[in-house]
C-alpha cells in the first residue's frame, strides 16, 4: 500500500472515530481496494463496517438492489448507479457512511462516451442525499484503480469533515 493511501486511510479513520461514524464500501472497478486500505489500519474495526465488491451488474442488482433499468439506461459506470450503490450499501448494513465506486479501469471496455479512466464515485451519509463525482483518470489499469481509491478516501474528508 502506498504511503499516500495509508495516510488517507488513517485520516479517514480519525475523522470517523471523531464523528462516531461507521463506513461501508460498495466497490466495482477497485475490487475491494478501499476496504483493503482501511482494514490495513489497526483498530479499523471500530469505524469500518464492511464491504460489498459488486463487480458484475448482477451483483450490483442482487446485493445492492441497483435497478436493472438504471443499469440498462445509464450503464454501470454512471452517476445514477453509484448513487443507488450507496443507497443499497447503507440499506444492507449498520453503517452511517457509504462510498461507491464504478469505473472503466481498462485496458479495454472504454467507449467514446465513457473512455478508459472514467470513474464515478459517490459518498452518502445515512438518510442524506448522495454526493457524486465523475473522474477521468489516466494511466494503466492499476494507476486508474489507485487514483480512484485515493479520491474515494479524499472525498470523505472533503465532503464531510467541515
Amino acid at each position: 500500500m502506498s504511503d499516500a493511501i495509508k495516510t488517507l486511510a488513517e485520516q479517514v479513520g480519525a475523522f470517523l472515530i471523531s464523528q462516531q461514524l461507521k463506513l461501508i464500501t460498495a466497490e466495482s472497478c477497485t475490487g475491494g481496494w478501499v476496504a483493503q486500505a482501511v482494514t490495513a489500519i489497526a483498530g479499523s474495526s471500530s469505524w469500518f463496517e464492511g464491504a460489498f465488491v459488486t463487480y458484475s451488474n448482477e451483483a450490483k442488482r442482487s446485493m445492492l438492489e441497483v435497478s436493472p433499468q438504471s443499469l440498462v439506461q445509464f450503464g454501470a459506470v454512471s452517476k445514477t448507479v453509484v448513487m443507488e450503490m450507496t443507497d443499497g450499501a447503507l440499506a444492507h448494513s449498520e453503517a452511517d457512511l457509504a462510498i461507491a465506486i464504478s469505473g472503466i479501469a481498462g485496458p479495454d471496455g472504454g467507449s467514446a462516451e465513457k473512455p478508459v479512466g472514467t470513474v464515478w464515485i459517490a459518498w452518502q451519509l445515512h438518510e442524506q442525499p448522495a454526493i457524486s463525482c465523475c473522474f477521468h483518470f489516466s494511466g494503466d489499469r492499476e494507476q486508474v484503480r489507485k487514483q480512484a481509491v485515493v479520491e474515494a478516501l479524499k472525498g470523505i474528508l472533503e465532503h464531510f469533515n467541515n
